[in-house]
Parts: C-alpha cells; sequence; structure tokens
C-alpha cells in the first residue's frame, strides 16, 4: 500500500500526561474525564481526541460522497459520541461510538443514503469495523 501521510504524536504520562506531535504543531494535556476521576480539569481525554478525528474525518468522507454523486447541499456536520465502556469479556474496557450527521438542504432519506455511503469509506469507520459497535444518527 502507498503511504500517503503519517501522524506521528508522543505520550507521556498515559491518561494524566501529555500528547504532542514531533512537529510541534498539536500539543494538549491529557486528564481522566471528571465523569472517571471526580476531578475538575481543562485538560482534553483520549475519548475526546478519538472523537475529535473521528468526526473529521467521517465528515470528510460524508462531503466525498455528496461530491462524488454531484449533490447540491448547503452545508453538513459530525458529532462523534465516543464512550468509554466496560468490557464484560474481559473485565477491561472498550469503546462505543454514536455518529450523529446532518445534511442541510437535501431531504433526511437522502442524508441518511449517503451517511451510511460516508460510513463504508471512512478511514476510521474501516478502522474499527467488526471492532467497535458504531450507531448511525442522522438529524
Amino acid at each position: 500500500m502507498k503511504k500517503l501521510y503519517e501522524a506521528q504524536v508522543t505520550n507521556v504520562g498515559g491518561r494524566t500526561g501529555k500528547s504532542f506531535a514531533i512537529d510541534q504543531s498539536f500539543s494538549v494535556d491529557i486528564a481522566p474525564a471528571k465523569e472517571l476521576s471526580g476531578i475538575e480539569t481543562k485538560a482534553t481525554n483520549p475519548e475526546q481526541l478519538f472523537a475529535a478525528g473521528y468526526s473529521a474525518c467521517f465528515n470528510s468522507a460524508l462531503q466525498s460522497v455528496l461530491r462524488r454523486d454531484r449533490i447540491k447541499y448547503e452545508s453538513s456536520e459530525v458529532t462523534a459520541f465516543v464512550a468509554l465502556l466496560l468490557d464484560p469479556s474481559d473485565k477491561g474496557y472498550m469503546l462505543g461510538v454514536r455518529i450523529v450527521a446532518s445534511v442541510k438542504g437535501i431531504n433526511l432519506e437522502m442524508a441518511e443514503k449517503y451517511v451510511k455511503q460516508a460510513h463504508g469509506v471512512c478511514p476510521y469507520s474501516k478502522a474499527i469495523r467488526g471492532n467497535i459497535i458504531v450507531d448511525l444518527e442522522v438529524k
């Protein structure tokens, strides 16, 4: 496979540390969510980072399939809800995802069709397919 791009981000300290790009384009403090630690924080957590990447990637995939079919629309918006869940199979943790998407300027039925297509081509969706349950919701 031909590599088009590779991101490099390093973390020190795990969920109570810092993640940063070697090229200095990105740096963020990491802390557990208040719901997990009981501590109020302005730092982000790994689930938020995953949600940020997934929502951006999914929205780009959605825009791509709309463009491919020359569908005229006003705008699109994608919100990713990423939940940290208890995994009953090993008593550890797992992720669950809910994608909420909207496409202004087309009807709901057409939007649902293109959100499903986007889920088929989005690199994040492909990466987690069969490992994480993803619920799609179209508004």
